[in-house]
């Protein structure tokens, strides 16, 4: 099930401080960012669906970078005009532009802008564990989600959590992550193969 394209107009990541505080500290603290990341798609049965690997890429504002491996390999790249979504299996290219591929996605919760909470109603949410927890519901009710939690620890965020309208949760965790990296401008440049097909706008 190609799950992958759909959940992730959300390029993710990092930030730091508690809750509400750690989303809006990313935006402050947070230009670029590199991370391997987890996920794991479960249905409304809590039974998974799909579970990936993956590297991705941040560069504020607007560009992106995911690339997931085996064994469902895609690739989404944001080049902050447009959002370019390819599948090697079917050798098909989708893409659409920026503004669409975010607005209220979860995408622009970390790739966006800074006036988040125009688009987002934002609020801590306690767990009674050690991690911060910010609840986001998008304001656009056709978003396509119904909300996005994340967790932050030790002014990290290690986790995402994503309920969609379909009752999918899409949960992320992120490791091995780096806080302002130089980033290669090719690395969010997408580059059409020879022989794909191109959908979209």
């Amino acid at each position: 099930m190609k799950l992958i394209l759909s959940v992730i107009m959300m390029s993710p990541l990092l930030a730091c401080a508690g809750g509400v505080d750690s989303l809006k500290a990313f935006f402050s603290n947070t230009s670029s960012m590199r991370a391997q990341f987890h996920q794991m798609v479960t249905d409304a049965q809590g039974r998974k669906v799909q579970e990936v690997d993956g590297v991705m890429q941040l560069q504020r504002p607007g560009k992106f970078r995911w690339d997931y491996n085996k064994p469902y390999v895609q690739q989404i790249i944001g080049d902050g005009e447009k959002v370019w979504l390819y599948d090697p299996d079917l050798n098909q290219v989708t893409v659409r532009t920026i503004g669409k591929a975010l607005g209220s996605s979860p995408a622009a919760l970390l790739a966006g802008s800074r006036e988040i909470e125009k688009a987002f109603s934002l609020s801590d949410e306690s767990r009674g564990d050690d991690v911060e927890w910010v609840l986001a519901i998008p304001n656009d009710k056709e978003s396509g989600f119904e909300k996005v939690k994340l967790g932050f620890k030790n002014d990290t965020l290690i986790r995402m959590e994503l309920y969609d309208s379909f009752a999918h949760v899409t949960n992320i965790e992120f490791s091995k992550f780096e806080r302002n990296p130089k980033l290669a401008p090719q690395s969010f440049r997408f580059v059409v193969p020879a022989g794909a097909d191109v959908v979209g706008e």
